[in-house]
């Protein structure tokens, strides 16, 4: 079961700042291009973005003195005071306050370092298929800087709130820090109190720790520990930084951790081409009732209901149960790759969007078709997780996004 762990983080000095860390911080470094860095860098040019981006796009590695920069800044930065490093060791506590639907939500999380694991041991469990290995940038950056830049996004399941009841007195309290970023609230609290953090690392040492986001980002964990551990000679001992990871960790049964739908659109295709070669699979239906929503760059628009899931028990037998379940699974691996690609004689161009407004403007730019889904319920991200299942790609899109910048996790 995890290994969880209070660390001593190197974060921007409070202080200095007043307690508001909003020009510091940034998104996560992969929904970022250059103009994103330079109206970050236009706030504060001690946004952590300075540091976390040191290549564009991040995509493969970047010249060597990219990330040689992000090193010195990170040494500049904690020589003259805007970076601190923690004295003792904590756990701290992150709240993310949005709307959604007209209603507030607060998503509790804790960030704290987690013992790595290969997925193989069943401790820390991924839950989409991803493609392509750890990103060489991001390898390229760890290496330099010594740090862990960004957190990863775990999951646990916590029906009785066990993590939070131990912090209820700590979130009583104002926090240490504010930010507000893209319409988010977010708040800091650091934890030194050794007998709250002693239940928090109690409460999960025997859960399991599912990933949010960050697939890759835990693979470059893991290359960085191996690296570390070919130098050292074929060992580290248990309590080496390299040995862990820092994760921002949030209950799956906190009201405010919210999945929301991660829309399709397909290129070069018309809604009377797709509603062809969809018609054994596909009825129509009410928008109440629909698994996914058909609306074409004109406005045009079908709803529909999936009527054929035991097509999938034949295309893909070797699945876990829960696989069968997923809306995702039907619509990629026998509406689009198996349908759609037999009528059209050519593999599909699928795109994938964050909104309903950017799906749209996909179709009407590509020629193509919205495919407006529902959002995938955690319960079947559980399911498929617990019995060693991955879902298709981009079948979660969990909101808000981390900010980067609040704890830097050092690997030495």
């Amino acid at each position: 079961m995890p290994k969880v762990t209070p660390f001593k983080a190197i974060r921007f000095d409070h202080n200095k700042l007043g307690g508001d860390f909003s020009a510091v911080l940034a998104p996560p470094y992969d929904v970022l291009d250059q103009v994103d860095k330079d109206a970050l860098l236009s706030h504060s040019d001690h946004n952590i973005v300075a540091i976390d981006l040191p290549h564009i796009p991040p995509k493969s590695k970047g010249p060597d003195q990219a990330y040689a920069h992000s090193a010195e800044l990170l040494s500049d930065w904690l020589g003259d005071g805007t970076l601190v490093r923690e004295d003792s060791p904590a756990i701290y506590v992150y709240h993310q306050t949005f709307e959604h639907e007209g209603k507030t939500f607060t998503r509790k999380k804790i960030i704290a370092r987690v013992r790595l694991h290969d997925f193989s041991d069943g401790v820390v469990i991924p839950h989409e298929r991803t493609f392509g290995g750890p990103k060489e940038d991001r390898l390229a950056l760890m290496q330099s800087t010594k740090c862990q830049l960004s957190p990863i996004f775990g999951l646990y399941a916590d029906a009785e709130n066990l993590v939070h009841q131990a912090l209820a007195q700590t979130v009583s309290q104002p926090p240490q820090a504010t930010a507000t970023m893209n319409h988010v609230l977010n708040q800091f609290w650091i934890v030194t109190d050794t007998g709250t953090i002693d239940t928090i690392v109690s409460s999960l040492a025997e859960k399991k720790i599912y990933i949010a986001d960050g697939h890759h980002s835990y693979g470059t964990a893991l290359s960085y520990r191996d690296g570390v551990c070919q130098q050292a000679g074929g060992s580290l001992p248990d309590d080496h930084p390299a040995n862990y990871v820092m994760f921002v960790l949030a209950s799956m049964d906190d009201p405010g951790c919210v999945i929301l739908p991660y829309h399709r659109a397909l290129a070069d295709v018309t809604l009377a081409q797709l509603l062809e070669a969809w018609k054994d699979g596909i009825e129509n239906t009410s928008i109440a009732e629909a698994d996914v929503v058909l609306r074409d760059g004109g406005g045009k628009e079908v709803a529909v209901k999936f009527t054929n899931r035991a097509a999938l028990r034949k295309l893909e037998p070797d699945q876990v149960e829960p696989w069968y379940d997923l809306d995702a699974a039907y619509l990629h691996r026998y509406l689009i790759d198996d349908l759609l690609q037999n009528a059209l004689g050519a593999e599909p161009k699928v795109r994938y969007a964050k909104s309903e407004g950017q799906a749209e403007r996909i179709a009407s730019d590509e020629s193509g078709v919205a495919l407006l889904v529902n959002a995938t319920p955690l319960t079947h991200l559980q399911a498929v997780s617990d019995a060693g299942g991955l879902m298709p790609q981009k079948s979660t899109y969990f909101h808000p996004k981390l900010a980067t910048g609040l704890a830097i996790n050092p690997l030495e």
